[in-house]
């Protein structure tokens, strides 16, 4: 046992450190709760509080924010922590400081070591045609280019969007994938490609991240 753990603080630690090295990202607090026999979420985060203050993990308010940070149990290139990119100030780099959200674990193998990854939250209903949720946290690959229907993150009307695009002369066609959303044409001058989309991210157990 880890010095100044009790027993069902050690089972737990395991029991975080097992699940990422098998599934690649951390449990739930539900999963945690299920696995324990814990039947409120306060009781696990009574537990998790715990770890933190002996310097065996952090997190943050999401469901699978767990980090492992002690040497001892630290999971070496499993995961990755990702900064979720909230509302994008226009001509603000993408990766400012005061655009990060959070900062949630991914599986390593989903980001291939790329530097600068992000995530966005996902908004609306219109790339369901492409599994793609509102609430879903999609991987985005820094570029500045799109190849024709690739999907795509892209800055218009200083927003972040998820669309295929289409460049066809001096207009931008964002197409949606699905079918009760028109495309929608806006000046290709006014679209600004921020990443490609690699990955996809959702909790299904219905909690946000």
């Amino acid at each position: 046992m880890a010095k100044g753990l009790t027993k069902r603080q050690q089972e737990i630690l395991d029991y975080v450190q097992s699940y990422m090295i098998e599934i690649g990202f951390p449990p739930s607090i539900r999963e945690i709760g299920e696995q324990f026999g814990i039947k409120s979420l306060r009781g696990v985060t009574v537990h998790l509080d715990a770890l933190s203050r002996k310097g065996y993990i952090e997190r943050s308010n999401t469901p699978r924010s767990i980090r492992l940070v002690h040497a001892s149990v630290r999971p070496i290139n499993m995961v990755e922590y990702l900064p979720l990119v909230g509302e994008i100030a226009a001509g603000a780099p993408i990766l400012a400081e005061e655009h990060i959200q959070d900062r949630i674990a991914v599986p390593s193998q989903m980001v291939r070591n790329l530097k600068d990854a992000f995530l966005l939250r996902v908004k609306g209903d219109s790339m369901t045609g492409d599994g793609i949720h509102p609430r879903d946290l999609v991987v985005i690959r820094p570029q500045q280019t799109a190849l024709p229907n690739e999907i795509v993150a892209v800055m218009v009307d200083n927003e972040a969007a998820i669309k295929r695009l289409q460049v066809m002369g001096d207009e931008a066609h964002l197409i949606s994938s699905n079918p009760s959303h028109a495309p929608r044409v806006v000046p290709a001058e006014e679209v600004r490609v921020i990443g490609r989309v690699i990955g996809l991210i959702r909790d299904y157990e219905g909690n946000a991240f």
